[in-house]
């Protein structure tokens, strides 16, 4: 028996697999993955809560990015050029102070946008 989808039950469907979407993850990066980067996340997360955006953040020391699964890192400016040498295909964003509310906002919104997590 085939199995026949009414326009209801596709959308259905659809609203089901919105629900079921893997959540965004973020990494917060410093050079130990202990303290700013975890003032960092605290940072990031009040300013997604503002934005409406879900995400799962982590924090985590610049020798553990290469094997993350993160689909967005944020680290302190100084770490651009360590960043380079681990060829990413994921966005970064650096910033110039770890827990500044406004700078992660400014920086973050186009990157989402661009994501497609932030209209």
């Amino acid at each position: 028996m085939e199995a026949v989808f009414t326009g209801t039950s596709i959308k259905k469907k659809n609203e089901r697999m919105k629900e079921e979407k893997i959540m965004l993850n973020i990494m917060c990066v410093c050079g130990l993955g202990v303290g700013s980067s975890f003032a960092c996340q605290m940072a990031v997360e009040d300013v997604l809560r503002k934005l409406g955006v879900k995400a799962k953040l982590e924090h985590c020391d610049i020798s553990s990015v290469s094997g993350s699964n993160a689909d967005l890192f944020i680290a302190g400016k100084n770490f651009a050029t360590q960043f380079d040498k681990f060829s990413l295909s994921q966005p970064q964003v650096f910033l110039n102070r770890m827990v500044d509310k406004n700078e992660i906002k400014e920086k973050l919104e186009p990157v989402l946008k661009e994501m497609g997590e932030l209209k």
